[in-house]
């Protein structure tokens, strides 16, 4: 659940940040939420991962000061996070704000993903405090992008991406950037009013450029449903991309996944207390991830 608090000026200890921020001003684009994605709390522009996930996010209003997010959070309605074997972590955007991001160490959660753009209009004002926050301590850490392919090209926004919070660092910690890529929160039409072939060639416009930037492939956040409505089930990236299959059933796993993928890199199970993930492998190979691995 992404109901949380945001406080004010935020200054973080130890100074250190993510990826260099832009300073050019963004392009805009409109991005009313539609009926649907309006009754699950998505503000104009800033959509989250998962946001049809079912989980109501109006209601619980936003805390002033610095009230901070933790593991055991009381200003949500559950109080504890779905327990998960193996290495798991969440994600976050600004909807969680400030952060107590020990918290989340202390009951094993061990890496994050943060928003830190969509469209080529929107930056997560706490990116730089939530990301920095994780690396601080301790977790890996990685940026996800949520797409607009009615927008601009994928080529533009992946641009946008990587100037504004997505680059990638070989220090060991930093996880590849995520292009997430659902429902679409602001039009009447879930794949964005693209044919599956224009949805293909968009998708692969925005990992072409990302790995030139990079040189990392980015992963790629979906549902099986939307893959095989939006793109045909396409099994171009099957080879190249980690896949992060979202399906928010703890107790029966991540189900049949899109695109001819044979296994998840990561799993979102849970959207309880805050967005919860599993990795698929050990802890030793998330470090392969966050080191030119996959």
């Amino acid at each position: 659940m992404r109901l949380a608090t945001i406080g004010g000026a935020l200054v973080l200890a130890g100074g250190l940040l993510g990826p260099t921020l832009a300073t050019a001003s963004p392009l805009s684009d409109p991005q009313e939420p539609n009926t649907t994605a309006a009754k699950a709390g998505v503000e104009r522009g800033n959509a989250t991962m998962g946001w049809r996930d079912g989980v109501q996010r109006t209601g619980v209003p936003r805390a002033a000061g610095d009230t901070r997010v933790t593991a055991a959070s009381k200003v949500t309605r559950a109080g504890k996070l779905v327990p998960m074997t193996g290495v798991v972590g969440i994600d976050v955007s600004s909807y969680q704000g400030v952060v107590d991001w020990v918290s989340f160490t202390k009951v094993k959660r061990s890496f994050a993903y943060v928003k830190a753009t969509e469209g080529t209009s929107y930056r997560n004002p706490f990116y730089a405090s939530q990301y920095g926050g994780a690396k601080t301590a301790g977790m890996f850490a990685g940026a996800y992008h949520f797409a607009n392919p009615s927008g601009k090209s994928g080529k533009k926004q992946a641009t946008y991406f990587v100037q504004n919070g997505g680059a990638w660092r070989n220090d060991g910690k930093t996880l590849p950037g995520v292009l997430d890529i659902e429902y679409n929160p602001y039009g009447g039409t879930m794949c964005y009013g693209l044919s599956k072939k224009k949805m293909v060639a968009w998708i692969t416009d925005f990992l072409v450029t990302y790995k030139k930037l990079t040189t990392r492939d980015a992963v790629i956040y979906t549902t099986a449903d939307w893959w095989s409505t939006c793109t045909g089930n396409t099994t171009k990236f099957r080879s190249t991309n980690p896949l992060w299959a979202a399906r928010w059933t703890p107790k029966t796993g991540a189900g049949k996944l899109p695109g001819g993928w044979s296994y998840y890199t990561f799993w979102q199970y849970s959207a309880t207390v805050i967005d919860q993930n599993r990795f698929s492998n050990t802890a030793a190979r998330l470090k392969v991830l966050a080191t030119n691995g996959k």
